[in-house]
């Protein structure tokens, strides 16, 4: 059996998963967004944990809700569209040409390419 596999949560607190391998009626939030859902302030049901490679051998770990008791994403008021969109509108914006560069500008260079290299 896999390290990580814990059903009934005896060992880790919560039920546990190896990666990919939850069972049906669990996803992770990002997952219940794609399905127009939200945990909608059920506590964590269960986790997934495995090795990244990429942290090189750090445990890992995605927690699941249920999608029986997720509930639909409220849509977005006029309001908060609005202050949406003027919000991302600030973050393409260079501060020194005061141009929409038509991508959100670099945080490392705070202006724009050209005006970042014009000189």
């Amino acid at each position: 059996m896999s390290r990580f596999y814990d059903p009934t949560g005896e060992r880790y607190g919560l039920p546990t998963f190896p990666f990919r391998l939850a069972p049906d009626g669990y996803a992770t939030r990002r997952q219940l967004r794609a399905d127009g859902l939200r945990p909608g302030g059920q506590p964590v049901a269960a986790q997934l944990m495995w090795h990244s490679r990429k942290t090189r051998g750090v445990v890992r770990v995605a927690y699941l809700y249920r999608t029986d008791r997720a509930l639909p994403v409220r849509p977005l008021t006029p309001g908060k569209r609005a202050a949406l969109a003027a919000a991302l509108r600030a973050r393409r914006t260079c501060p020194i040409c005061e141009r929409d560069a038509g991508y959100v500008l670099p945080a490392s260079l705070g202006t724009c390419v050209p005006c970042a290299y014009s000189a």
